[in-house]
């Protein structure tokens, strides 16, 4: 028996069987079709609840209003990168920093993944440079 996911042999449709795009669990449905037209009537009294000393209801209105912040600037000494090789100094500036107390470890394993992904980006230059030259050479 065919339907939305076999064809008349029982075989899988070609292409992306799954739910289509933008649909929506019934569920979700349901509780949007509850909450149609109450948005401004909760948050009312949701502000309410926590003017009076509501924790729950005042932790969610301050969520709202500043949000957690999921990433922040950090400022050190960096030397520039200009080769592959100057990624050996730019590692040491950021364990310095880290002993120093300017970063903390989770801090300098994100600054040291750029650096990473700099310095590879600056090896293919090179080798790219270094490749263009060779053939020019011929």
């Amino acid at each position: 028996m065919a339907n939305t996911y076999t064809d008349e042999n029982g075989k899988f449709a070609r292409g992306n069987p799954g739910k289509p795009r933008g649909a929506r669990n019934t569920a979700t449905k349901a509780v949007e079709g509850l909450l149609q037209g109450e948005a401004e009537s909760l948050t009312r009294k949701a502000i309410d609840l926590a003017l009076e000393g509501d924790t729950v209801a005042l932790r969610l209105c301050l969520e709202r209003i500043a949000p957690r912040r999921k990433d922040t600037a950090v400022q050190f000494e960096l030397p520039p990168m200009e080769c592959a090789q100057d990624a050996a100094e730019a590692a040491q500036a950021v364990l310095q920093a880290v002993s120093d107390g300017d970063l903390t470890p989770i801090e300098a394993s994100t600054v040291m993944s750029l650096i990473e992904q700099y310095r590879r980006t600056l090896e293919v230059t090179e080798f790219e440079m270094r490749i263009q030259a060779l053939e020019m050479g011929r």
